[in-house]
C-alpha cells in the first residue's frame, strides 16, 4: 500500500471540500426558502397549478439535464448575454448553483408539504384564538413542528445534495470529484482516487446523518424518553 500517495491523495482531495460544502449549503438555504414559497403558492388555485408544475418538472428530469440546460442552454438567448444577469450567468459556479437549488425546492417543497400537513388543525386555531396574526402562527406554531415532522426526511435530502454537488465537475468546477476526475485522467489509478473520493463523502453523510438525529431529539425529546 503506498501510504505517502494516499496521504497526498487525500489532501489534494480535501482542497475540493470547501467548494462542495459551500455548494450544499447555499443550494440547501436557497431551496429551503424557494420551497416555503412553493407551499405558499398552493394556497390559491393558480400557485398550485405552477408550484405543481414546477415539482413535477424539476423532480421529472435528471439534474445533470437541468445542470446542462443552464450552463450551455442560458448563453443561447440573446437577450439574456445582454442582460446585466450575464457576468454571473456565464461563471459554471453560478449556473452549477442556480441548479442545485432549483432541484432542491422541487423536493424540499414536497417534503415540507408533508410536514405542514402533519400540524393538528387544532394547534392553529388555538393560536388564532390567541391573538396571533398569520405571520406570527405561520412563525412561531406551524413552521417549526412542520420542519420537526420533515427532518427525518429533509436529512435525506441534505444527503443527497451533499452527493449532487459531485455533478458540477461535469462543468470544470473543482469540487472534490473534479479533482479526483483531473487526478485520475493524469495518473489512471481510477480505483484509488475514487476509492478516496467516496470515502469523503461517506464521512460527510455520516455527519449529516449524526447531526440531524441529534436535532430530532432535541426537538422531540419526549418522543425518545418515552422508548428508553
Amino acid at each position: 500500500m503506498d501510504v505517502p500517495y494516499f496521504a497526498s491523495l487525500f489532501r489534494d482531495l480535501l482542497s475540493g471540500l470547501p467548494l462542495t460544502l459551500n455548494l450544499a449549503f447555499l443550494a440547501l438555504l436557497g431551496g429551503f426558502v424557494l420551497a416555503l414559497l412553493l407551499n405558499l403558492a398552493r394556497t390559491t388555485r393558480t400557485g398550485t397549478a405552477i408550484a405543481g408544475t414546477y415539482v413535477f418538472f424539476f423532480r421529472g428530469t435528471p439534474l445533470l439535464v437541468q445542470l446542462f440546460m443552464i450552463y450551455f442552454g442560458i448563453a443561447q438567448f440573446e437577450f439574456i448575454r445582454s442582460s446585466f444577469l450575464w457576468p454571473l450567468l456565464r461563471e459554471p459556479y453560478w449556473c452549477g448553483l442556480i441548479a442545485l437549488m432549483l432541484n432542491d425546492a422541487a423536493y424540499t417543497s414536497e417534503i415540507l408539504r408533508g410536514g405542514l400537513r402533519a400540524v393538528p388543525r387544532g394547534t392553529q386555531e388555538a393560536a388564532r384564538v390567541s391573538g396571533m396574526s398569520s405571520l406570527q402562527i405561520l412563525r412561531r406554531v406551524t413552521l417549526p413542528i412542520a420542519v420537526r415532522q420533515a427532518l427525518p426526511a429533509y436529512s435525506n435530502e441534505i444527503i443527497s445534495m451533499l452527493k449532487s454537488t459531485a455533478l458540477v465537475s461535469m462543468i470544470s468546477l473543482m469540487d472534490v470529484t473534479g479533482i479526483a476526475r483531473e487526478a485520475v485522467a493524469e495518473t489512471w489509478r481510477a480505483v484509488e482516487i475514487f476509492l478516496c473520493a467516496g470515502l469523503i463523502y461517506l464521512v460527510l453523510s455520516l455527519i449529516v446523518t449524526r447531526a440531524t438525529s441529534r436535532a430530532e431529539r432535541a426537538l422531540s425529546p419526549w418522543q425518545f424518553g418515552a422508548r428508553q
